[in-house]
């Protein structure tokens, strides 16, 4: 498989859709991640151009990263779930190409914040910094570690709240 340095990235496309499902049905071990994605798709939390894909040279879709609309308190933010890469594809920067230009992208449309629920030592390699230290936190519990939180623009600083994800995740 092709290293990290070389994969592209671009924002799903409707062709993409079923591709998608499959990595996310083949990426966990339950349906729910990709039942989820189907129903943010729906769902007034979607955002076109955050729900990202990395391609192979021949154009076959091999990863992918989401991020829809939440909330800490009232202050807008995203959510970044989930994230997936075909099984073979895993550890080649699929994943992580992915979420770099989904981060980016959110950039570009002027988006300040991102929190992910995920593997404490895999997202802060992205800026993902405990979401406790800034006074962010669940409605459920969850380890302390897990609960991340980035800024996009350091001149918007992280508020402090209560995260308030769409409702298809159920929390």
């Amino acid at each position: 498989m092709r290293t990290h340095k070389n994969w592209i990235t671009r924002a799903e496309t409707g062709a993409d859709v079923p591709a998608i499902r499959e990595i996310t049905l083949a990426a966990f071990e339950k349906p729910y991640e990709a039942d989820l994605v189907d129903a943010l798709r729906g769902d007034g939390s979607w955002i076109d151009g955050l729900s990202v894909v990395s391609v192979d040279d021949d154009g076959e879709v091999v990863g992918h990263a989401l991020l829809t609309r939440c909330h800490i308190d009232d202050t807008p933010a995203l959510c970044l779930a989930p994230v997936s890469v075909r099984p073979e594809c895993q550890r080649t920067g699929a994943g992580s190409a992915a979420i770099r230009a989904a981060l980016k992208a959110a950039a570009d449309l002027g988006e300040h914040y991102v929190v992910v629920l995920g593997h404490p030592a895999y997202y802060p390699r992205f800026g993902f910094t405990r979401a406790s230290t800034y006074g962010i936190g669940l409605t459920v519990e969850v380890p302390d570690e897990a609960m991340m939180a980035m800024t996009l623009d350091e001149s918007h600083p992280l508020p402090s709240g209560t995260v308030h994800y769409p409702a298809p995740f159920g929390i």
